[in-house]
């Protein structure tokens, strides 16, 4: 019996794929902005997409703390269709990008090779999860509340506070610290009696240091944050109450990485999409070298 031409179109068409379809980047913004959301921002801050189609498909996502060129390159070399930073590659306002200055070539380099950009800054500091629940998780740090709660939201805000399941010398607590972050030149720094007990430990992801106060009224025993000056760090010490552990900054947001791309991956498949995501491991803490005096 003859076949119909119907019958031999459907014979020779091929099978309905069974994979997800890939997410839009307009499908991805979207998440993220739901994760992030921008009000939570600080108002100096500059968050959200900085360059790309929304209409573009979206297959590799990379995550990063900085949109340095070494990243973006790795983003290129490794066909990542969007670059999700921490830090924004610009912070005040602009007039144009023109590929004379290093900003605006990597603007340019993104366009030209169909990488967009995306920044989540302060709003990432305050969501829930965020950058400090991963620096504390990382720490083995529990029973997290904000360090600075956000009006009318006490889930949402800047840094966090918890406990150790066990208290521990603030020299062991230090060892953990160096053990649970990546390796960076400037090291761990510490700043009180090492054999003081801890448990009770104050985090922020970044340069933190204007949240001493808040880190005392929350009775913690050690506050763990970046880019600690002289005079706030030696008054901190002095008002009592309070050891200090200054990280690289770069070394304290890196955690948040990972459980940020998850995230995007599981909510995207629950949508019926799908992305693959990395997370780069290259060190972009400014510093390379560490020499000790003396």
């Amino acid at each position: 019996m003859p076949q119909s031409p119907n019958a031999a179109a459907e014979a020779a068409a091929p099978a309905a794929s069974s994979e997800p379809a890939a997410a839009s980047l307009r499908a991805v913004v979207a998440v993220l902005e739901r994760l992030y959301d921008p009000s939570w921002a600080e108002p100096w801050d500059a968050v959200g997409l900085v360059c790309g189609d929304p209409d573009e498909p979206v297959r590799t996502v990379a995550f990063a703390v900085d949109p340095v060129a070494a990243v973006i390159d790795e983003a290129i070399e490794r066909g990542a269709d969007l670059l999700v930073t921490h830090h924004p590659l610009f912070l005040r306002g602009v007039h144009g990008v023109p590929a004379t200055d290093f900003k605006g070539r990597l603007v340019h380099k993104l366009i030209r090779n169909g990488v967009a950009l995306f920044t989540a800054h302060t709003n990432a500091d305050s969501a829930d999860p965020g950058v400090s629940d991963a620096l504390a998780h990382a720490l083995g740090v529990g029973d997290l509340r904000p360090l600075d709660a956000r009006a009318g939201n006490p889930e949402l805000g800047i840094g966090r506070v918890g406990e150790l399941a066990d208290a521990e010398p603030l020299a062991a607590f230090a060892a953990r610290v160096a053990a649970a972050l990546p390796a960076t030149s400037g090291g761990v720094r510490v700043a009180g009696d090492p054999e003081r007990p801890v448990r009770r430990v104050a985090v922020c992801g970044g340069a933190g240091d204007t949240f001493f106060g808040a880190a005392r009224r929350a009775g913690a025993d050690v506050y763990v944050t970046a880019d600690l000056r002289h005079h706030p760090a030696s008054e901190a010490l002095e008002a009592g109450g309070l050891a200090l552990v200054d990280v690289a900054h770069w070394a304290s947001e890196w955690p948040w990485l990972e459980g940020a791309a998850r995230t995007l991956r599981t909510t995207l498949a629950a949508a019926g999409t799908n992305v693959e995501t990395y997370v780069s491991t290259l060190v972009t803490d400014p510093w390379t070298a560490h020499v000790a005096a003396g």
